[in-house]
């Protein structure tokens, strides 16, 4: 997938064609833990850290697809040769297949990479660090994020929780897995667990890439700190809630109203895209075929935000709400009143942009 995103991906202008626009899918994970060069010369971020340039998404392609083959070989080799007698039993001292120790082993490993992700990777120590942005996705680069264990690491913006979680999970994991490895479970733990199953003890191991997998298909949708916006695109939760039109909108009143063409001009570019109603995840769904490139075409620049006056008097587009499919063009003054509107049947409109003399 890395490798057909590599032939299709323009990483020319990050602003107003970034990846999410262009339906890249793996490409937001890769550059989210990290990595942001090619070896072709194109980058699609900066780093504040002098990182090594050992890791480009070429790079990693050809790991991941090293990786794969070797765990192919490994299913094969374990289908085959199941029935290994590595262990020593406790009572007998017998060799034999000690499924409770397997799955101690499962569990310290997994853990283990939970806690190394913590520590080396998101913290700069052994790693490039991760993707950080501001709260309207504006200033991401990748950062090294230091770990944070006070109450502050509570909030749901705080990125060094991220950090922290992985380091104090990975440790808690690792304890559980070597206690696991070095006593006997309980009748019951024993059943819960499927510990007298071959199968079950040998797919213990993928328990945590279903359970990352689950959490971050959860957090994509609705959003969360660790899916940028530059990276992801905007999610339901800033639609639902008129996130950036807010925020547009608190930005051109804080200016005088004799400076609204300065005040609009000011709105930064990836502001005023996040706020494209063609970019809202909810708009085509499953009837989305395709990038969203490939709808609307590829932008080149913003013109500027029209602005419509009835009389003296002020108005504006109504905003499309989220949750329709269609919605007419309805012009409202600063009150929220219906000034004028496109109607469907010209016959009997009565607020039409003719009749009303909206220039």
């Amino acid at each position: 997938m890395s490798i057909y995103e590599l032939i299709i991906i323009d990483p020319t202008d990050p602003v107003y064609d970034p990846l999410w626009r262009q339906g890249a899918y793996v490409f937001p994970f890769i550059t989210r833990l990290g990595v942001t060069l090619s070896i072709f010369g194109w980058s699609t971020g900066s780093s504040l850290q002098q990182s090594s340039n050992l890791w480009t998404y070429e790079s990693v392609a050809a790991c991941h697809l090293i990786l794969s083959g070797l765990c192919v070989l490994a299913s094969i080799w374990h289908w085959t040769f199941w029935n290994l007698d590595l262990f020593s039993t406790t009572r007998s001292r017998v060799l034999a297949l000690d499924l409770v120790r397997l799955f101690g082993i499962h569990l310290s490993l997994a853990s283990t990479l939970c806690f190394g992700f913590g520590l080396g990777h998101l913290t700069g120590f052994f790693g490039p660090g991760f993707w950080s942005s501001d709260a309207l996705g504006i200033v991401g680069t990748i950062r090294y994020v230091k770990p944070v264990y006070s109450i502050i690491g509570l909030t749901p913006y705080c990125y060094g929780s991220i950090a922290a979680h992985h380091i104090v999970a990975g440790l808690v994991g690792i304890s559980v897995g070597l206690w696991q490895t070095a006593s006997r479970p309980g009748p019951s733990l024993y059943s819960l667990l499927g510990l007298a199953n071959i199968e079950a003890t040998l797919s213990s191991s993928i328990a945590s890439v279903f359970f990352s997998g689950f959490i971050t298909s959860g957090l994509v949708w609705y959003g969360s700190l660790s899916t940028s916006l530059e990276l992801f695109g905007p999610t339901r939760f800033e639609w639902d809630t008129g996130y950036f039109s807010l925020n547009i909108e608190s930005r051109v009143k804080s200016i005088d109203g004799l400076l609204q063409k300065q005040a609009w001009e000011s709105v930064p570019d990836k502001v005023v895209l996040y706020d494209y109603i063609g970019n809202n995840p909810a708009k085509g769904g499953l009837f989305r075929s395709g990038p969203m490139l490939k709808g609307d075409g590829i932008f080149q620049n913003w013109l500027g935000q029209a602005s419509f006056e009835v009389g003296a008097l002020p108005v504006s587009v109504r905003r499309m709400p989220a949750f329709f499919e269609t919605f007419p063009v309805v012009l409202v003054d600063l009150g929220g009143t219906v000034r004028a509107d496109i109607p469907f049947r010209r016959a009997e409109s009565r607020y039409s942009l003719e009749q009303t003399k909206v220039i």
